[in-house]
């Protein structure tokens, strides 16, 4: 109430030199604007790289497409795991702001490198009358160093910078949450268009002009959207982290839990330990109440009265044990989204290598990059995002009085249910492809079938849809649902998922080329794409793409959303839950 009086925020934030800032000259969307320029310009340079990878190392490094789809998917999945590491140090060490300061630079490098390795004659194997040598050792090596200097980079850059974004905004003022509430909608609008303008510039100008201008502009672009972020500085609000070791209580919380196993749970959830509001109020941290899941951990917070030695530490609070619970929930719906990130990462891979063997030219003599079609994902995400936001959730909103419309996970499982009918048109597409292989007798892994690559556009724009969906959603989720001090480390769920499901794949794509090669068998996934049975590999996600949907059904419904007390209006405190508040005794303080 003090801070709301002065003009500053209510939320503790402040500024660089650690002071309070004024509500009305700093955060909200003028110092997003800072933000979702690095975003655009780093998405065109990740999706410049990934868009076109496999043609890269197939073309130039002249590697099979089984080890290329392997190590494209490899690098992804490094580039959205090493997220873990970086939000770690930022929830932990130096916070969002000099975690990204740091890793930027990285990541600038990185681009640097290889840039070099594509423009360089000495990092690129030489071709003598038609005929092109293998890529040495240290050409490999040096172009794998550069790959996974991004991929290090990006680690400290990816988690930081969407919830140091979503910092901007103030939860205990009305105006500022329910702007956030839009907040992921136009983050990941600002990332589709960086992803359009590499696949329909970038991949064009790599496969026409030169691999070292294509992958040169992205870098620049990099560069500058550094100086624009910082240029913002004097605007940006920063969180304190309220508590020296965040991930302390998931280590603490299941040892007492098990310390504890013999000691009867209470009838009445109010009876386990847990300080006075007034502790909350004083230390600006946020109450979680308690919730009927994973109650064995509940025993953590239970009070033996026998125990009269006053040397052993007290019992964990409920607020823990509840921040404990929200991570072991977020597990479980993470599992879930483990084919989902799978089927996606077709799209840089398979998909681009089936568009290769298809009719490409549109009119005269210029032919359609393979890995432009991704520029439809993109396309369909950006038509989408404004047509959710502003007519889907307000319509659905008058309804259900969510603010957000449909829950968290209920946006999730549109996207997935999209996601199983792409895959499955993916399979009908490729069924198609298959006869007309037969009935023109196409059998040379060079020959084009005839029939036109934009038979392949409904599952990239059904992908792209879904993506509104699954993709937002599972950003706001993990974010949403982290605890207070773990927002960075919480969105790592998102990216993590996303990199496991690339190695899921290259993981499928290995053993099923194994598998399927035994005993002198036709591999569903050869060099010979038309000479193969992708249509099979398809139909196999298409499976386990509805089973998991079934999965993730089921995980929803066991899951509790996080209730938390957080002051909206002068002497009211509401509990706040996904989509509700639920008035508690007010306290006539800030909380």
């Amino acid at each position: 109430m003090e801070a709301k009086a002065a003009g500053y925020t209510r939320d503790g934030t402040v500024d660089l030199q650690g002071r309070p800032v004024h509500a009305s000259k700093t955060g909200k969307w003028k110092a997003c604007s800072f933000l979702v320029g690095y975003e655009a310009f780093e998405r065109m340079a990740f999706y410049g790289i990934a868009s076109n990878l496999v043609n890269y190392l197939t073309t130039q490094l002249h590697e099979d497409t089984v080890s290329s789809v392997r190590n494209v998917n490899n690098w992804s999945g490094a580039i959205w795991m090493t997220p873990i590491l970086g939000a770690y140090i930022a929830d932990s060490y130096l916070g969002r702001f000099w975690t990204f300061t740091f890793s930027s630079l990285i990541y600038v490098m990185g681009m640097m490198l290889l840039t070099m390795a594509v423009s360089l004659k000495s990092f690129k194997p030489g071709c003598t009358n038609g005929v092109c040598n293998k890529a040495s050792t240290s050409q490999i090596a040096f172009f794998y160093i550069s790959l996974y200097t991004i991929a290090i980079g990006s680690g400290g850059t990816k988690p930081n910078i969407s919830t140091f974004g979503a910092d901007q905004f103030d939860d205990f003022d009305p105006y500022e949450k329910q702007l956030k509430a839009s907040f992921f909608n136009w983050w990941m609008f600002s990332s589709f268009l960086g992803a359009l303008v590499a696949t329909l510039g970038l991949v064009y100008i790599q496969e026409n002009l030169g691999w070292g201008l294509g992958y040169g502009i992205p870098t620049v672009g990099l560069v500058l959207s550094l100086f624009i972020f910082y240029f913002g500085t004097p605007m940006y609000r920063h969180k304190v982290s309220k508590t020296k070791s965040p991930a302390r209580d998931f280590i603490q919380v299941p040892i007492a839990a098990y310390k504890n196993r013999n000691l009867q749970l209470p009838s009445n959830p109010s009876e386990l330990h847990e300080f006075e509001p007034q502790y909350y109020v004083n230390s600006g941290k946020r109450q979680m109440y308690h919730t009927p899941i994973f109650r064995f951990l509940d025993k953590a917070a239970v009070k033996d009265d026998d125990n009269t030695d006053v040397s052993i530490r007290a019992p964990c609070t409920v607020t823990q044990v509840e921040g404990t619970k929200l991570v072991v929930g977020m597990a479980m719906i993470w599992l879930v989204t483990l084919i989902p990130s799978t089927i996606w990462a077709q799209i840089n891979t398979l998909f681009v290598k089936q568009g290769t063997t298809l009719d490409r030219s549109l009119g005269g003599h210029f032919r359609i990059p393979a890995a432009s079609l991704g520029s439809f994902v993109t396309l369909s995400m950006l038509l989408s995002v404004p047509l959710y936001d502003r007519y889907f959730v307000p319509l659905v909103r008058a309804r259900t009085k969510n603010p957000r419309g449909i829950t968290l996970l209920q946006r999730l499982g549109i996207g997935f249910v999209i996601q199983v009918i792409a895959i499955a048109v993916a399979y009908a597409v490729e069924v198609r492809r298959m006869c007309v292989i037969r009935v023109h007798h196409v059998n040379g892994p060079k020959e084009i079938v005839p029939m036109s690559i934009f038979w392949l556009l409904p599952q990239y724009v059904l992908l792209g849809i879904a993506d509104v969906f699954n993709a937002i959603g599972l950003l706001e989720f993990f974010y949403d649902q982290s605890p207070e001090d773990m927002q960075s480390l919480g969105t790592t769920f998102f990216t993590s998922g996303i990199g496991v499901g690339n190695f899921l794949n290259s993981f499928l794509v290995t053993m099923v080329d194994k598998i399927t090669r035994r005993n002198g068998g036709k591999s569903w996934i050869a060099n010979n794409l038309n000479d193969c049975h992708l249509d099979y590999y398809y139909g196999f996600l298409m499976v386990i793409s509805i089973l998991n949907l079934g999965a993730f059904l089921w995980a929803s419904c066991k899951y509790f959303y996080k209730r938390e007390s957080v002051e909206v209006e002068e002497g009211c405190v509401l509990k706040m839950v996904e989509g509700t508040a639920i008035p508690t005794p007010p306290l006539g303080l800030q909380v």
